[in-house]
């Protein structure tokens, strides 16, 4: 799948009447993979990853991983071992409204990943958090079933497939 963000903006938010929602421009850029798209998977949690781990499990072929960690710069949503598991599960990639750990080697990963920052700790492990629901930040609400669009220009969201 080829796209430019960019072009799609410039293509949709005409014809779709400004259904292309695009993320505020917040995000770092980690991962092997510059640019990917999928179907949203969403989480809702805050410091605790079991959520992520389970969920990176499953197939995740065609699907982008969205996972509102509560903008929490504390303690680390994702490292090397859960790209690793998503890139297994066919996963295409990950936005993280919170921190990675293991920079360096899930940049050698070929997935994609966004995240707000990276941090050395660990997160807790309690099960607790939201699966499949609604989820808001960057000025976007991101819906389980909606499609994400991201690449070195940025992040877009849309109810229905544009590519």
């Amino acid at each position: 799948m080829t796209f430019k963000t960019p072009d799609l903006c410039d293509q949709f938010e005409a014809e779709l009447g400004r259904t292309v929602r695009v993320v505020a421009p917040m995000f770092q850029r980690y991962g092997g993979r510059a640019a990917f798209a999928g179907r949203i998977v969403t989480l809702k949690l805050f410091e605790d990853n079991s959520l992520v781990r389970e969920v990176l499990g499953e197939p995740g072929q065609g699907k982008v991983l969205v996972v509102d960690g509560g903008g929490s710069l504390r303690c680390a949503l994702v490292g090397d071992q859960l790209a690793i598991l998503a890139k297994k599960n066919g996963w295409e990639g990950i936005v993280v409204y919170g921190c990675i750990r293991d920079s360096g080697d899930i940049n050698q990963i070929d997935i994609g990943v966004r995240a707000l920052n990276t941090h050395p700790q660990k997160s807790i492990k309690k099960g607790v958090g939201d699966r499949d629901i609604a989820v808001t930040f960057g000025g976007v609400t991101f819906n389980p079933d909606a499609h994400l669009y991201a690449d070195e220009d940025g992040i877009v969201v849309s109810s229905q497939p544009l590519v």
